[in-house]
């Protein structure tokens, strides 16, 4: 089943649990911290310039953005996570939001696979590792994609791979994305792996 990503639309900014869409569409999820580039993820994978906001100032906005791609796909942009300039309030309300769409979500056995971004210069940092963690206690399936790889040349990607790959908190045989927005890089792989873990 093709998906028509022209025909896309972003459903709710929801900052509370109970208003999480109750539609039965299969669910991708995208986790990340803040600044590692979810946004511009967004808009390359849906060939849009600005459906997702890229803000000036990572961290600021706490909504759970819910993108109805065709009617057939709910795509799920997280709060970012590890923005060092957070309040402590602001800091419970995205735990609680975060936690809540994995606990209080209706339809959370339509979570099919979450998107794990890391910056691919850095690695997976301490946030990232913790969210790892949950995803594999939890035996939630996932992605890692490695982002801002147009800023890696090749021996620099070769560390960064086995950097990423070796890291203890991702599952063997967990496929690894390495993703450019500016050069639309991983794109085409990316949508693959989400048709296999969607079956659409």
């Amino acid at each position: 089943m093709a998906i028509n990503t022209q025909n896309v639309s972003l459903r709710i900014s929801a900052g509370l649990p109970k208003q999480f869409p109750t539609d039965k569409m299969v669910q991708v999820a995208l986790s990340g911290r803040s600044n590692v580039g979810k946004s511009s993820l967004v808009n390359t994978l849906l060939g849009r310039k600005s459906l997702a906001r890229v803000s000036s100032a990572p961290g600021k906005t706490i909504t759970v953005n819910f993108y109805d791609v065709d009617k057939k796909l709910f795509l799920v942009d997280l709060p970012g996570y590890g923005f060092a300039k957070r309040s402590g309030d602001s800091k419970k309300q995205w735990s609680s939001l975060t936690d809540g769409y994995f606990t209080n979500n209706p339809n959370i056995d339509l979570l099919k696979v979450v998107i794990q971004l890391v910056d691919s210069r850095i690695g997976p940092t301490e946030d990232d590792e913790m969210m790892l963690d949950f995803m594999n206690a939890s035996e939630i399936p996932y992605i890692i994609v490695a982002t801002k790889s147009d800023k890696l040349n090749a021996t620099e990607r070769k560390k960064s791979f086995e950097k990423i790959s070796s890291n203890p908190f991702i599952l063997p045989d967990t496929p690894i994305v390495y993703f450019s927005s500016l050069k639309n890089e991983g794109k085409n792989e990316l949508w693959k792996e989400i048709y296999r873990y969607t079956g659409l």
